[in-house]
């Protein structure tokens, strides 16, 4: 059985992995520093699974206590989620993106490379991409200069792993996500963030259970179908997967180069107002939302073109928009009654 460790493990996407991980049989190994998680998520896995992960509770950024669960673990691969991911927040806390994002990353490579460990899979991002010049994007499309200090660590995270990977003979994929959302369909876990949320859906599914008064629309004059922002919005549990595909593709040595990078997403692009109306639709509740400024370091539009993660990983989407907005309702409306 395989040792697989999850940084950031019981966050959003990286709990869903981590359930997805025990469900193929690996064993699993959490860190997190429960900065924007609570350790209740760690019980939620176990209700899920019937097994409780091992689990740290480390600050990446303390390179010795890196060293020292390195010291005292056998790891047979690394799915590296940890990071702060607001883009708003990120412009106002430049250094404390920079310092938690790219220097983990390299604590984390130093020590693959000082114990000849392998396989390592890089949470990554769309925004990697900027403004796109075409849509749906390829993974051929440039890297383009970093509209927020958030993505420029995606990017930036990105060259050190290639370089690490050529130098010291480390296998890894970047995924590069475009909008997780929704909920496992046990209602066990999901997006939980503390404080206001940074991402429109747990937003929209709060505004929709009083808690928030209403919902800011960030802008309505952007080249789209109806002026709001286009994105691409895919299911957690369908990228959870992904993840799975993308380990078992380095353990089982079926990558083409040291480091490889695909799309992740559904392919589809959604506007802010048509994923409201789409919740609406879901929920059965009207959503009080009203249209604000545009946001510092938001694009139009961004949408996957997947053929590449398709065909090479052999993963596919399998939930809708639908779907996914009627389990992020479901998650929220059962916050609501544990409070």
């Amino acid at each position: 059985m395989k040792r697989i460790l999850v940084t950031g493990g019981l966050g959003f996407i990286g709990s869903h992995t981590v359930v997805e991980l025990q469900n193929e049989g690996f064993e699993v190994v959490i860190i997190d520093d429960l900065s924007n998680t609570t350790i209740n998520v760690l019980d939620s896995i176990t209700e899920i699974t019937g097994i409780k992960p091992s689990f740290h509770q480390i600050d990446l950024r303390v390179k010795s206590d890196v060293k020292t669960f390195f010291e005292t673990n056998k790891i047979d691969g690394i799915i590296h989620f940890a990071a702060f991911k607001a883009v708003g927040e990120s412009m106002h806390k430049p250094l404390d993106y920079y310092e938690n994002n790219l220097g983990t990353l390299v604590y984390l490579l130093q020590e693959m490379r000082d114990r000849k460990l392998d396989n390592f899979i890089f949470s990554s991002s769309c925004t990697v991409y900027g403004q796109a010049d075409e849509l749906p994007i390829t993974e051929k499309a440039p890297v383009k200069t970093a509209e927020s200090v958030y993505g420029n660590t995606k990017q930036i995270g990105e060259e050190i792993i290639k370089d690490a990977s050529k130098a010291h003979g480390i296998n890894a994929i970047a995924l590069r996500y475009f909008n997780p959302i929704g909920a496992h369909e046990s209602i066990k876990i999901g997006e939980l963030p503390l404080g206001v949320p940074q991402n429109l859906i747990p937003f929209v599914t709060q505004t929709a259970a009083g808690m928030r008064k209403e919902l800011s629309v960030f802008g309505d004059d952007y080249d789209t179908v109806d002026g709001t922002a286009v994105r691409d919005y895919i299911h957690v549990v369908d990228l959870a997967k992904a993840h799975i595909a993308a380990l078992k593709r380095l353990i089982n040595k079926k990558n083409k180069e040291k480091f490889e990078f695909f799309n992740v997403g559904s392919g589809t692009g959604s506007s802010v107002l048509e994923v409201i109306k789409a919740f609406e639709k879901a929920s059965g509740k009207p959503l009080n939302y009203k249209i604000v400024g545009r946001r510092e370091g938001d694009i139009t539009a961004a949408y996957a073109d997947t053929t590449i993660a398709n065909k090479e990983l052999n993963w596919k989407t399998e939930k809708t928009l639908d779907e996914a907005l009627a389990s992020a309702w479901k998650w929220q409306q059962q916050q609501q009654q544990q409070q």
